[in-house]
């Protein structure tokens, strides 16, 4: 039997199994010891320098690896790049020093007005250009890799001329980025085009998944929605082993955003995605001496009891 050819090194290291930073849950991570590797946090809700979100992100990212993940870039608008956001974007990344910054292959609106989604794109060759052109701008901002994730889709373009996952291969080629593969969205976007996930899943270039999310969903209808309201079923579990079977060890996080359970449920996901992980890959440390380092000493704020953001 001919073994698979294993996946090249990574130039990301390997978190271990973490969690999204949500407000309801900045007074638990206050208190005491929390059980996870690392945490993801949104960087639209820390892009103001004041208030409590930012202190808790700097508090969180004194003891964590910290990774920012954009909903906001509109990788594959034709508008301009938000130069405004850039910049904010640029100082939150000085400050906390994550260990990479990644957002979505997607557009957000047009003219200048925002539809608050993640629209799908057409996958043609014209808006592989596109896309990667303004991918290698935002690299030359932030001076590191972009991270671009796979995004759940309701429909599909007649002109798309390969699959989403040949598009994504092309890409993180052609841009020199890197994925992130979110296992939800494979199989939420399988099941509403009726194609199959594990091909999904064994076209991405393994070498180039950096981060791995997984998440919960809904079914309405004939289709299922990208909710990240429930915890990971087990169709997804099994189809993130399959993930790690072919990629090896990826910082895997557990997104929950709406219906939020208390910290202690959503640990247990992230708990539940290691022993799935390990049961292809073995218990594999987490290298603390790849973290990165402490980010720089800023002012310390006053005390804010509010959870906005």
């Amino acid at each position: 039997m001919t073994l698979p050819t294993p996946p090249a090194p990574r130039s990301t290291p390997f978190l271990g199994y973490g969690i999204g930073l949500r407000a309801p849950h900045y007074a638990a991570l206050e208190t005491g010891p929390v059980g996870v590797d690392w945490f993801e946090a949104i960087s639209e809700n820390f892009l103001r320098p004041g208030g409590n979100p930012r202190r808790m992100l700097r508090a969180v990212r004194s003891r964590f690896p910290v990774v920012l993940h954009g909903v906001s870039l509109s990788l594959g608008s034709v508008d301009p790049l938000n130069e405004r956001y850039l910049e904010d974007l640029g100082r939150l990344v000085d400050e906390i020093e994550p260990a990479w910054v990644s957002d979505h292959l997607c557009w957000n609106g047009v003219d200048g007005h925002y539809a608050h989604d993640l629209l799908p794109l057409p996958y043609t060759e014209e808006a592989l250009a596109h896309v990667a052109e303004r991918i290698g701008r935002v690299q030359d901002r932030l001076k590191r890799q972009m991270v671009v994730e796979n995004v759940s889709s309701y429909l599909t373009y007649t002109h798309s001329s390969m699959t989403e996952w040949e598009f994504l291969s092309a890409l993180a080629e052609k841009a020199d980025c890197l994925l992130l593969l979110d296992v939800n969205n494979v199989f939420v976007s399988a099941h509403n085009h009726r194609f199959d996930a594990h091909t999904f899943i064994a076209g991405v270039p393994a070498e180039r998944v950096a981060q791995i999310h997984l998440a919960g969903h809904r079914r309405r209808g004939a289709l299922l929605l990208d909710t990240h309201d429930h915890p990971v079923p087990p169709g997804v579990f099994a189809l993130y082993e399959a993930a790690i079977a072919r990629c090896g060890p990826v910082s895997t996080l557990v997104e929950w955003d709406a219906e939020i359970p208390p910290l202690g449920d959503v640990v247990a996901q992230a708990d539940e995605a290691r022993r799935r992980a390990e049961r292809q890959t073995g218990p594999v440390p987490v290298p603390h001496g790849e973290r990165p380092p402490t980010p720089r000493p800023s002012p310390p704020l006053p005390q804010d009891t509010s959870h906005a953001g």
